[in-house]
């Protein structure tokens, strides 16, 4: 599906701004599985997205996490983080593709995995009915940085972030106040807790985000235990 965006969406790339919202479905859902969506308008290869849809009844609003890879990474090497709890919670969870090795605001500005990300929301809110206010943006290492940056610029979208074990928060426009779910290993050596995960705690509580921070023995990894309590808000 090739989804036709204003010209005024287009320019919202450029600040991070998403203009995809859910609506009624007009084409019919996938069914239960694993399945690969075209990354972007072209659908070039080695960009394809991943979303899995849990084996639960379509004819239901369903709760949507967006889950973003680390740096070097892809879509099949994060969904481990949280796929066993889609499948028994019911989420559907989709996990694009940067188009670098990492997330575009690390080479200097949002633009291009903004607009992709644009296109493949536009594709789900067309196949399922999403639980507007269960839509959650997670990441994990520069998914995470990019999870924090990107949610915070699109709280209306996002009701909940998701940062396991972030870098960095970039500055810029803010809308809304999502809860915020954050966890640092602290002995991870990737992104030292003390220059990272407490930083940017510290700075969430100021600027008055729901935040429920949470530190843990280890190093630059998800716990399981922690996966599971992230995204426990949006089985209600």
């Amino acid at each position: 599906m090739s989804a036709t965006f204003s010209a005024q969406a287009q320019l919202g790339w450029q600040a991070g701004q998403l203009s995809a919202r859910p609506g009624r479905p007009t084409q019919p859902p996938l069914p239960p599985g694993l399945h690969q969506l075209a990354g972007d308008d072209q659908g070039s290869a080695g960009r394809e997205a991943a979303l899995l849809v849990p084996p639960v009844p379509a004819d239901r609003a369903l709760p949507l996490v967006v889950l973003l890879h680390g740096a070097t990474s892809r879509p099949d090497r994060v969904l481990p983080v949280l796929r066993a709890d889609a499948e028994r919670t019911g989420f559907l969870l989709l996990a694009p593709k940067s188009h670098e090795y990492s997330w575009d605001i690390i080479g200097g500005g949002f633009g291009p995995d903004v607009a992709t990300l644009d296109r493949l929301l536009v594709e789900v809110f067309d196949r399922f009915e999403v639980d507007p206010a269960r839509i959650a943006l997670a990441g994990f290492s520069d998914g995470a940085s990019y999870a924090l940056s990107l949610g915070l610029v699109n709280g209306e979208l996002f009701s909940r972030i998701l940062a396991f074990s972030p870098g960095f928060l970039v500055p810029g426009r803010r809308a809304g106040k999502p809860a915020v779910f954050l966890c640092h290993g602290d002995a991870d050596t990737v992104l030292p807790i003390e220059r990272c995960g407490r930083p940017l705690a510290a700075r969430l509580r100021a600027d008055g985000y729901p935040l429920d921070y949470r530190e843990f023995a280890g190093g630059h990894t998800v716990p399981a235990d922690l996966a599971t309590a992230a995204v426990r808000p949006l089985a209600g």
